[in-house]
């Protein structure tokens, strides 16, 4: 017989559960009123929750200061060479390196590198050394290599093991490469500057190639500076010769062997694979009396120009690599595109290297530092 719908059980515990029909106590009790300091505390909040961030990425490069140039000043010899190695772990290592005088030199020759080719084509006449020759040629025979070393037959998107074949072989020749234009009294730097050499066309375990590899590539350009192999008169020609003929190369190696993007933003980001052409480029059309940035959308000045702009030429690349619309596989280019200059994305872009490249340990911890690109102690 159930009992009267008034009736209560009236021991019961002003917070325990009671059944709706006769009100006597339920199978389980009403949980706790939660409590102001819980005990248990998620792992993971859903990011919905998340309060939001005070600075995000945009914010950052924003309020970094635009990097300035800085001499590089050749090494006094005789010099004690070392085999560089990896010393960054953590955030406190690449703060500790971001102080250092080591940093600023480094950053400082890629923005003189990039003041070097201001309002100038790839084939406007530059200082042409015998070293910057002999630059050229290596570069070009590390191309004939990938000519000699076809593609493995694979469905696999990325990673061509073919690769790892013509990666060996570069770094079976880096010494002898380096040996071409090192004079006597600097043959011990092979020990030194091969490792960045090798280090700057990708990885040969995982196939693939980012921003980090590419700034080894301009790391060991500056090694050569500190060496004194060569000077600030050959800097436009480090770009418009040496750097040019490696972006070419590099191209082809994506290319021909399906390199992964190392550390990719995806759509998010500059681009896959290059950052330094963009600053190089964006330098190239500073002044120029006709295009602009949004001139990137003209399919005219694109294929009329892309072989003297090395910031088009990039742009004519991602376009023919990536489909759909350039808006939605590449919205960064897209919105640098509506920057009124080109002197506002150069110094824009500068700042950007330094944020989004050389201040993630992720990529920076791969980079090397040795008796010329010292570690702070």
């Amino acid at each position: 017989m159930e009992p009267p719908a008034d009736h209560l059980h009236h021991h019961q515990e002003p917070h325990s559960s009671v059944c709706a029909k006769c009100g006597g106590p339920a199978a389980f009790p009403t949980p706790p009123p939660p409590s102001d300091t819980p005990s248990y505390i998620p792992i993971r909040f859903p990011a919905v929750n998340l309060p939001p961030s005070p600075t995000n990425t945009r914010e950052t490069i924003m309020r970094t200061p635009v990097p300035h140039a800085e001499k590089v000043e050749p090494l006094t010899l005789p010099h004690q060479f070392a085999a560089p190695s990896k010393r960054i772990r953590s955030p406190d290592d690449l703060a500790t390196f971001h102080s250092s005088p080591s940093f600023r030199n480094f950053l400082g020759f890629v923005v003189s590198l990039s003041e070097s080719t201001k309002s100038r084509k790839l084939s406007d006449p530059c200082h042409v050394s015998p070293a910057v020759e002999t630059l050229v040629s290596i570069l070009q025979k590390l191309t004939d290599f990938v000519d000699e070393i076809p593609p493995a037959p694979q469905t696999a998107r990325y990673g061509n093991v073919s690769y790892r074949v013509w990666h060996e072989r570069m770094s079976t020749e880096a010494e002898a490469f380096m040996l071409m234009f090192l004079p006597p009294q600097l043959r011990d730097a092979t020990v030194e500057i091969v490792p960045y050499f090798t280090d700057g066309f990708g990885n040969a375990l995982r196939i693939d190639y980012g921003t980090g590899h590419e700034t080894n590539f301009a790391a060991w350009l500056y090694c050569l500076a500190k060496l004194g192999v060569v000077s600030e008169e050959d800097y436009q020609a480090l770009v418009a010769r040496v750097f040019f003929k490696y972006m070419e190369l590099m191209r082809k190696l994506q290319i021909t062997y399906n390199l992964e993007p190392a550390g990719s933003h995806g759509v998010w980001g500059l681009d896959d694979y290059h950052f330094l052409p963009y600053i190089f480029g964006s330098s190239q059309l500073i002044d120029h009396k006709y295009m602009k940035p949004k001139s990137i959308h003209n399919e005219d000045i694109l294929e009329n120009f892309c072989n003297e702009y090395l910031y088009l030429s990039c742009v004519v690349f991602v376009k023919k690599v990536k489909k759909g619309l350039f808006a939605e596989h590449s919205p960064m280019l897209d919105d640098i595109s509506g920057v009124p200059n080109w002197k506002k994305v150069n110094s824009g872009l500068l700042k950007m290297y330094k944020v989004e490249v050389l201040e993630k340990v992720p990529i920076m911890q791969h980079f090397l530092f040795g008796s010329i690109i010292k570690w702070p102690e």
